[in-house]
């Protein structure tokens, strides 16, 4: 361990300066265990687009009440919630990454610079190959944007945060308004005419792939990569002042719950106005709203896991596993909704989507559990790491010969 490392991790001179941290021995209980509330929860989001991508869930004409009623805990608890987690967890992690790595004597850019560079591989075959809605191309992209600010203090990192996740947002409305007001219900012509595109052949799939992955890189830039990045920018600064060890004071946490509700409210008054303007404002407020409320995840399983690896041990083996299991959602997902019942897209109901994810999610907790029996580390997370890691291994080899 560096000589010059403070005893207390916490410890600093002004709040205003990076906190020089200790590197922890072992991983991060924590953290782990957050991941694992982070992917299964975003497949409760994913599921309504697994089968009709570009739209997601089409709702019928006249709702159920039961619609409504998911609708807005969706709202709540759900919608971009898991999202906004996962990307905070994601420059948590490059941080994390970048200390172990400086702590080495390693050159730390070019090795996670080549994490990153494979991941956005991956998520390129993942959306063209598998599922479009892929965010892992998302990730790789704003990963690299996030490094260039990983030196700043933290007050500095949470005011370039904000200036990120407030520039996305106003781009991302002014676009919404370019959008179709074609309704998409079940009785649609629109849906009948994706319906049948998007449970077609593998092959005329794989075109509207092409389609969407090749939309989304050429918006990411300009959308959503400021906001994924502010969010990641967001957790190196939560994860330097201690949040990830001691979750949140009283008084932060009561804000963070005053802010969740009431934009969330907000959110769901624009749209159940059936005004095409508001619901458009509705579906960006949902992504500010989902940040106080993932950061209410984050004290929530902090309190409760204690970075005890024996408490949330199910959470923490889906989070060991979270890059594996995400791509097998999409694969699991497909398969079904496309090719073994496409006739599920004409038939459930929102109730029906929740109680598959539900189900899925149990799966996930016994396979995570079952496999690391067995293995230390997930076939995607290793291959992963070989790629990314492989020119530095070979010349440490070098060297030794």
């Amino acid at each position: 361990m560096p000589a010059n490392l403070p005893k207390d991790p916490w410890s600093r001179t002004n709040a205003t300066q990076p906190v020089v941290m200790a590197i922890p021995a072992q991983r991060n209980a924590n953290l782990d265990a957050i991941r694992g509330l982070a992917v299964l929860g975003i497949f409760f989001m994913n599921i309504y687009f697994m089968g009709i991508t570009f739209f997601g869930y089409a709702p019928h004409e006249t709702p159920p009440l039961s619609d409504h009623i998911i609708k807005v805990f969706s709202s709540f608890f759900i919608e971009a919630r898991f999202i906004s987690l996962f990307s905070i967890l994601f420059g948590v992690g490059l941080f994390i990454q970048y200390q172990r790595f400086s702590a080495k004597g390693l050159e730390a850019y070019p090795l996670l610079r080549s994490r990153l560079k494979w991941l956005m591989v991956f998520g390129l075959l993942h959306g063209i190959i598998i599922w479009p809605g892929d965010i892992l191309l998302t990730y790789g992209i704003s990963g690299f944007l996030a490094l260039c600010y990983k030196d700043l203090s933290i007050e500095a990192l949470k005011r370039k945060a904000n200036i990120f996740i407030l520039s996305a947002l106003v781009i991302i409305t002014l676009i919404s308004f370019t959008g179709s007001d074609e309704p998409f219900t079940r009785e649609s012509s629109l849906f009948a005419e994706q319906y049948g595109a998007w449970t077609s052949s593998y092959a005329d799939q794989l075109f509207l792939h092409l389609i969407q992955v090749g939309y989304m890189a050429l918006v990411i830039p300009f959308t959503i990569m400021w906001f994924t990045a502010g969010l990641m920018l967001l957790g190196m600064a939560l994860y330097q002042q201690g949040t990830f060890e001691r979750g949140f004071s009283k008084p932060q946490l009561l804000k963070l719950v005053l802010a969740s509700v009431t934009v969330s409210l907000l959110d769901i008054g624009l749209d159940f106005s059936n005004n095409p303007i508001l619901v458009t404002f509705s579906d960006v407020l949902i992504m500010l709203s989902a940040i106080p409320m993932a950061l209410i995840y984050i004290h929530i399983m902090v309190k409760i896991c204690q970075n005890n690896p024996n408490r949330l041990t199910p959470l923490q083996n889906v989070g060991k596993l979270a890059f594996s299991l995400y791509i097998l959602q999409s694969i699991v997902g497909v398969l079904v909704f496309r090719h073994l019942d496409p006739e599920l897209l004409l038939s459930l109901d929102r109730w029906g989507y929740m109680a598959m994810a539900l189900v899925y999610s149990v799966v996930q907790l016994l396979l995570a559990s079952l496999y690391l029996r067995y293995f230390k580390q997930g076939p995607l997370e290793k291959l992963w790491r070989h790629l990314a890691f492989k020119k530095y291994a070979a010349s440490q080899e070098r060297q030794q010969a």
